[in-house]
């Protein structure tokens, strides 16, 4: 078994892979370190490119495009590691990026998992959008982020360079115990992409596991490299995965009432998106929640697996108001800004 396995999902991806495998490949140096892509059913010739000029690669190519989810689910069966890296192919590590993370892992056994400090690619003294300084979720579901707040992203001052316990670590760097990976039973495969990594974190801190951010370590993401941020379809996937992340995850007593209020804050966000003519993007957001409501039944055993095996209600992460009133209403557009909740 190897230390570390940074493994890298690709679909299609060769130039994304000619810009930042060697960022990979050069700042990846500890010992017991195996790096692995693992090709989703690509129709470039990733593959090929990646036995040319990167032999050193472990390539475990799935036979079909599974997704984020299921591709991970799929591919990390295949890798033998105490440590999985999940690694966004449109990221840029540096120097020592991987010892504070593992270092601090190795010293900590209750922390399952890990992010990395993630700036922006194309700005980098400012933190990047899928995970910024470690992620959280408001009482109605709502992500936010150490450093990023819906679109508000902060530039990197050292104001959050502390270790921290977050609710969820990105899948743009997300690093985890091989074990706790699998005995949460993965990425949920349902979700296809987007907020699955949310999921199983919200997962394992109900189940009492501790999840930080180790802002010693930094990477550049450059973010929405396969599906653009307004896409339809990104807002498909993820009004849909949210909701069915609240039924899977939300305790019982508060299930109703929340439920009830997203669907209204939901329409008011697809009543928006048609009053500035993206009615693509509103539209998306009604199937989203016809598809969702359509099959909720097959997740009522899912569900209740989650229910038996929660020790903690509500993670003490989750942020206890709404960061929607906060930001809009009260003005609150830094993290630094909030009520502190942890």
């Amino acid at each position: 078994m190897k230390k570390v396995a940074v493994v890298i999902l690709n679909w299609n991806g060769k130039k994304l892979l000619k810009e930042f495998l060697p960022s990979v490949v050069k700042f990846s140096t500890l010992p017991e370190v195996e790096l692995v892509v693992a090709d989703n059913g690509s129709s470039d010739d990733s593959v090929a490119f990646l036995q040319s000029e990167y032999p050193q690669i472990k390539i475990v190519a799935l036979p079909e495009n599974y997704g984020f989810a299921e591709g991970y689910n799929r591919a990390l069966k295949e890798v033998n590691a105490e440590y999985f890296v999940i690694l966004n192919s449109d990221v840029e590590v540096t120097d020592n990026w991987l010892l504070p993370i593992i270092d601090f892992l190795d010293r900590n056994e209750q922390v399952v998992a890990a992010q990395p400090k993630i700036l922006a690619q194309r700005n980098k003294t400012f933190f990047e959008y899928a995970g910024a300084g470690g992620g959280y979720l408001d009482k109605y579901g709502y992500p936010f982020c150490r450093g990023r707040i819906f679109q508000t992203l902060e530039e990197d001052r050292g104001q959050y360079d502390e270790v921290i316990d977050v609710l969820w670590a990105s899948g743009a760097c997300l690093v985890i115990r091989s074990r706790e990976y699998f005995a949460a039973g993965g990425f949920d495969a349902t979700f296809f992409a987007h907020m699955e990594e949310i999921d199983l974190c919200w997962r394992l801190g109900c189940r009492g596991k501790r999840i930080v951010c180790v802002p010693s370590s930094v990477v550049y993401h450059v973010g929405a490299a396969t599906l653009k941020k307004e896409s339809p379809r990104k807002t498909y996937l993820n009004f849909r995965n949210n909701l069915l992340m609240l039924y899977k995850n939300l305790p019982q007593d508060t299930l109703k009432r929340i439920m009830i209020i997203r669907l209204l804050l939901d329409y008011i966000a697809a009543i928006q998106f048609t009053l500035t003519g993206k009615y693509a993007n509103a539209k998306e957001i009604i199937r989203a929640h016809r598809d969702f409501y359509n099959n909720r039944k097959a997740y009522r055993e899912v569900r209740q697996e989650n229910l038996r095996k929660t020790t903690i209600a509500v993670p003490r992460t989750i942020y206890s108001k709404s960061i929607l009133a906060a930001y809009h209403l009260r003005r609150m557009k830094l993290f630094s800004s909030l009520n502190r909740f942890i």
